[in-house]
């Protein structure tokens, strides 16, 4: 299943890359978002891995599968028969950003989990949407 949301926000791209590939401040203005723990040091990277711990989940640490600077950052984690991946695309708007997110599920457990919890993925997107917007706001 794939779960996509797409906003407009009032900010430069180099503004909003920074903002997601700084992925230790998400707890700081991402609702979904509690804890995030990199697991290797530096710069973000294709291999990079970091635990991440969501409202009502218990932590799964994700690795970065694809980096294109200021264009996408896409990672991956797996439960027992379900791989998630999330993506940020990022594509400059006049003198803003449209920032779609997009999760994706696959793996035999898919179609349970999008039965149970499609409804709380496509919020989680939204907030998290929102989230991305407030912060940019409140630094520029």
């Amino acid at each position: 299943m794939r779960y996509e949301e797409t906003v407009l926000v009032d900010a430069p791209v180099e503004l909003i890359w920074r903002l997601t590939t700084h992925i230790d401040d998400w707890p700081t203005f991402l609702p979904t978002v509690q804890r995030v723990e990199r697991l290797d040091a530096g710069e973000l990277r294709v291999g990079s891995t970091a635990r991440l711990k969501q409202p009502g989940q218990s932590s799964a640490i994700w690795t970065v599968t694809h980096l294109e600077p200021e264009r996408e950052f896409t990672w991956e984690t797996s439960r027992t028969g379900l791989r998630l991946t999330g993506r940020h695309l990022l594509e400059p708007a006049g003198e803003g950003t449209r920032m779609t997110l997009v999760l994706e599920t696959t793996g035999r457990a898919a179609g349970v989990a999008s039965v149970l919890f499609g409804g709380m993925m496509r919020s989680a997107l939204r907030r998290e949407a929102a989230g991305f917007a407030r912060q940019a706001s409140a630094v520029r």
